[in-house]
Formats: C-alpha cells, structure tokens, sequence
C-alpha cells in the first residue's frame, strides 16, 4: 500500500510506521546517499573539501549549525539544499498548526482530537518542499513573530479565558515544528529575542506572556552570520552560541576555474548563442573579482561578493547585445572595450575604504580591470621585464615598433561592427605572427580578443600608451607622438 493513500492513524499504525525525529531523517538520508556515492548538495562549487565536509559531520551529529562567512559564499543555498535529505512525504494530524506527528503529537489541540477519534484521527502528508522555514533577522523581529502571543481574538471567539494556553496563536518557531528553519543574519536578531531561543533549543519548551508550555519542538536550526556583524552590528549572545552545535567556516572560491563554474551555472539564463565569449574573457572577468578581494581600496571584512561575477557577466553579456542591436550584425564576440560595462556592477557591490572612497568608485572599478590583465598576462604570454637594456631584444618590439611607425593614431571605436572590428586589428601584422608563435593553439575566433589584451597589456607594462575617450579607446606609441613631432 502507497503510504500517501493513508487517511488515519489507525491506517498508520497498521502499515507499520515508526515516527523519527528530523535529525535522524537528515541523518539516515544523508547516509544512503553517501553509500549510493550521489552528490549530497548539488550546484555548490568549491566546498567539496572544505565546507561540505564539515556540514555533513554536523548532520551525521544531529547539531543545529551556524554558517559562518562573508556574503555571497552560499550560505542560504546550503541551508535550502538540506531539504533534499528529508524524507519525501510525513504524515501531519489534519488541522494541527504545528505540524503534529501523528504518532507522538505535542499540542493540546492534536492531543485532544487523538483522544476523541482515536485510530479515526484524519491525517495528510506532508511534502518535504513545505518543510523548510526561513526568517532573516532584523531589528524589529519580536518574540511574538518567531515563538507567539495570546491572541484576544481567539480568546474571545472561543469564549475562552486568558488563563487557557487555547489562546495563544503560534509564532513562525512552532509552526516550523518537524522543519528546517533558517534564520538569516543572526547576530542583527536583538539581544533579548535570542534569548528567547535559548529554552527552544535546549529544553524544548516556549515561554508566551506567562504560559509556559511543554512544547518539545522537533526542529533542525540553521543559522547564518557575518563575521562583519559581530563588530558593526551586533553579535551572537554567549549562551545561544554555545547551544549551537556546529559553527562551520564559509569561503570564497580558491581558484579561477571554480569561480568560472559558479558564475556560469548562475547566469545561464542570461546566455545568448549569437555572443561569442572567449574563455580568457571569463578568466579575466574572475580575475576581476580576485583582484577585488585583494585590493586596499575595498574593505575586506565587508567581503566581495560571488554576485559580482554573476552581474558582471550579465553586464558583459548586455554591452555586446546593446553593440548588436545598433550595428545590425547577426552576431558579434565579446571585446576588451566591453569590460567597460562592467564597471556599474563593481562599483554597486563593493564596500570602499577610506583610500577607496578618495580614489572613487569609478577608478576604483578602473584599477581592477587594469590589475586583472596585468596579472593574467604573464600566464599566456613571455614575462615583460620591467627594465631591459638597451640591446636586449624583446619578442614584444615588432608589435611596439608598428605604433611606432604608424602614421595616424589607432583607435578601435565602441560602434565599430564585427567586420570593421577586425579590419582595424587585422592591420598590426606584428600581433598575428606574435600570437602564432606563443599561443598556435587558440581558437580562431578568440584570436581578435587576445589581439586587444595584448595592446591593454603593453599599456599596463608601459609600451604603449591608451586613451579613453567617449566614443572608443586609442592605442599609440608612448613616445612616438613625441618623436614625429620633433
């Protein structure tokens, strides 16, 4: 018989089903899985030896859990994900307000309905979906939003005395009852109102104006911290802390290729088949937010979000498109002049320090890109040595050279199409025999890409000089100008 065909308990009973707590549900769940060798938490990229380790001993310890990091490192996402280790369906007595378990009810609503039908106690199942409760903490939560209050109406309704605990009208905590619940942001929850958590995780009763009720709530908690708030805004009260079982450490992503992951899963709703993307244009873009996380500009407790990666690839994305629809061309790839449309979606999501606030966001901004591709280059490309004599050859000065004896200033305009895009890059012979030699094995059509972060690499190590006007950017000798003129 298909448990969900069961009506009532005496139905339950008859099938054979054993009541088990939440923690041992998550806990049996997770064990199957690990045997069976299934991935545990599905879309989280760069914690499979670090975090997710640690949140499976948790589990495995029936703790409660605080996720400690830095915003944007997934925090939510690994609380929502637990929902998978429920089980798919448990039975509910029909009309309890908080979720009772048939065979062991908590409520003196559920208690007394039992006692009056006995096996006849109608039931429903409960899908795991509808088993998960968040509330992010701010400073006017109350304790009569997450435990309750006596409800006057009710009492009055019911013609039922102050005195008579039917009066009361549960908050978001007990209706969660056999839940994952999520509270967001835990050290903004005021002082008194984690308080009030105390007795609910360790002795299992709620306190309401008086009533205090033997409510032994079978819940898995999760909560999630900045490392910021406990300096800004508030922190996390001793006692409830230490009632917590498990505080595990969040991180960002350690390398370039995991960050590219999570960026890609994030925004592939946003992906359009006519806009080419080089995979060194996603390097650089991670590169970006690597640099963030690094520079003295930006507050590093504030943390640098994986949200910026994720809108500045949707950013990227939109330049080109917007290039698209005023050219006329089918389709078109992204361009190194693109990475100027980034530059809203840093300055939105990073905190600036003093140093920072001096410089400005828009400079700021600036400064990452310039960074990012000084630091890439060398990683396809020969080392360009600071100082070198005189006689020294360099495998970049056929490329110096060609602006050198350019006779008009090189600019590659944001309007240009795809076909005079290329004309225009086409016309440094040097750079083609230059990319032939030290990258033979890059696609043909990331060649013109390259092409253009060659030019803003020498610019950045002092071969050429760049300059942004409104309309594109101008590549030329530095000192070519100079020399002509003479």
């Amino acid at each position: 018989m298909n448990l969900q065909q069961i009506t009532t308990i005496g139905e339950l009973k008859e099938a054979g089903y054993e009541s088990k707590s939440i923690k041992d549900e998550l806990r049996e769940n997770l064990i199957s899985k690990m045997m069976n060798k299934e991935t545990v938490f599905k879309g989280v990229h760069g914690y499979e030896n670090t975090v997710i380790p640690e949140l499976e001993r948790a589990i495995l310890s029936r703790h409660n859990i605080n996720l400690l990091g830095l915003r944007g490192q997934a925090k939510t996402r690994l609380a929502r994900l637990m929902v998978d280790l429920l089980d798919e369906y448990i039975p509910v007595v029909k009309g309890s307000e908080v979720n009772d378990d048939p065979l062991n009810p908590i409520s003196r609503f559920a208690i007394e309905l039992i006692k009056e039908k006995g096996d006849e106690t109608p039931i429903f199942w409960l899908h795991r979906s509808e088993r998960f409760a968040e509330k992010l903490a701010t400073p006017d939560v109350t304790v009569a939003d997450i435990i309750g209050d006596v409800d006057p109406i009710k009492a009055a309704n019911l013609k039922l005395s102050y005195a008579d605990d039917r009066v009361i009208h549960y908050g978001m905590i007990p209706r969660a009852n056999r839940c994952i619940f999520v509270i967001n942001e835990l050290p903004d929850l005021q002082a008194r109102i984690q308080v009030a958590l105390f007795n609910i995780l360790q002795e299992g009763d709620i306190q309401i104006r008086g009533f205090k009720l033997r409510l032994p709530l079978d819940m898995q908690f999760v909560f999630t911290a900045n490392p910021e708030d406990y300096t800004n805004r508030g922190s996390i009260v001793t006692p409830l802390k230490d009632r917590i079982g498990s505080q595990i450490l969040t991180h960002y992503p350690e390398d370039i290729e995991t960050a590219k992951t999570i960026t890609q899963q994030e925004a592939k709703n946003i992906k359009q088949d006519f806009i080419q993307v080089p995979e060194l244009a996603k390097d650089l873009l991670e590169q970006i937010v690597f640099e963030a996380r690094e520079s003295e500009y930006i507050d590093a407790k504030s943390g640098v979000s994986a949200r910026l990666s994720i809108s500045a690839y949707e950013n990227l994305l939109s330049t080109a498109e917007r290039r698209v629809i005023l050219s006329g061309d089918s389709e078109t790839m992204i361009r190194l002049n693109d990475f100027d449309g980034i530059i809203p979606a840093i300055t939105g999501k990073v905190e600036l320090v003093y140093e920072g606030e001096q410089e400005g966001a828009q400079v700021v901004a600036e400064t990452l890109i310039r960074r990012a591709i000084k630091t890439l280059f060398p990683t396809y490309f020969p080392v360009i040595k600071k100082l070198e004599k005189q006689e020294d050859e360099s495998p970049y000065d056929a490329i110096v050279s060609w602006f050198f004896n350019f006779d008009e200033d090189f600019e590659l305009l944001d309007e240009f199409s795809e076909t005079r895009y290329k004309l225009e890059l086409d016309k440094i012979k040097p750079l083609e025999v230059f990319i032939a030699k030290y990258q033979p094995n890059i696609k043909k059509s990331d060649a013109y890409f390259i092409k253009e972060f060659i030019l803003w690499a020498l610019v950045e190590f002092k071969k050429l000089s760049k300059h942004r006007f409104t309309e594109g950017t101008q590549f030329r000798d530095p000192y070519g100008s100079f020399m002509n003129g003479l």
